[in-house]
């Protein structure tokens, strides 16, 4: 063995800080793949199958407004991946604090009753949504200038 593994082991590796956009953004991501592995395994639940070849879901009949709304549902958080890079911060922050909020208290109803590998995702999903609420609402601010703040006294 070389010295200059060793070297490299030793140093330390730059760390900088992640930017609050990237971070928002790759919840987001981290989110939406629970989503679909939830719901992908839900498929191999008993039953589930034949309830959606006999169109009906958890909610009552398949309806085209019924799969509009799981459409605008999904696609929320879809766009707040790439929304959370776009959008100027002060309405980004809002938008991720209110839906954070929100998606945690939609998986909240949505595992009451389910198997226990769609409330671990639930679980997980909750914790992501809510450290994005976390996140968005502990946005750093920009210092305010000292001659503001001089004249305010």
């Amino acid at each position: 063995m070389s010295a200059k593994p060793a070297a490299r082991r030793l140093r330390p590796l730059i760390d900088g800080p992640v930017p609050t956009r990237l971070k928002l953004g790759a919840l987001w991501a981290s989110v939406l793949f629970l989503y679909s592995y939830g719901d992908y395994f839900e498929l191999y639940a008993p039953g589930k199958l034949r309830a959606m070849l006999a169109s009906q879901t958890a909610l009552g009949p398949v309806s085209q407004n019924a799969l509009l709304g799981m459409a605008a549902l999904m696609a929320i958080p879809s766009l707040m991946v790439g929304l959370t890079l776009l959008l100027p911060a002060r309405p980004n922050q809002w938008a991720n604090i209110v839906l954070g909020i929100l998606y945690t208290g939609i998986m909240l109803l949505a595992i009451q009753d389910s198997w226990p590998f769609y409330k671990f995702f639930g679980v997980l999903e909750m914790a992501l949504t809510l450290l994005i609420s976390w996140i968005a609402w502990s946005w750093p601010m920009q210092p305010v200038p000292l001659a503001i703040t001089s004249a305010a006294k």
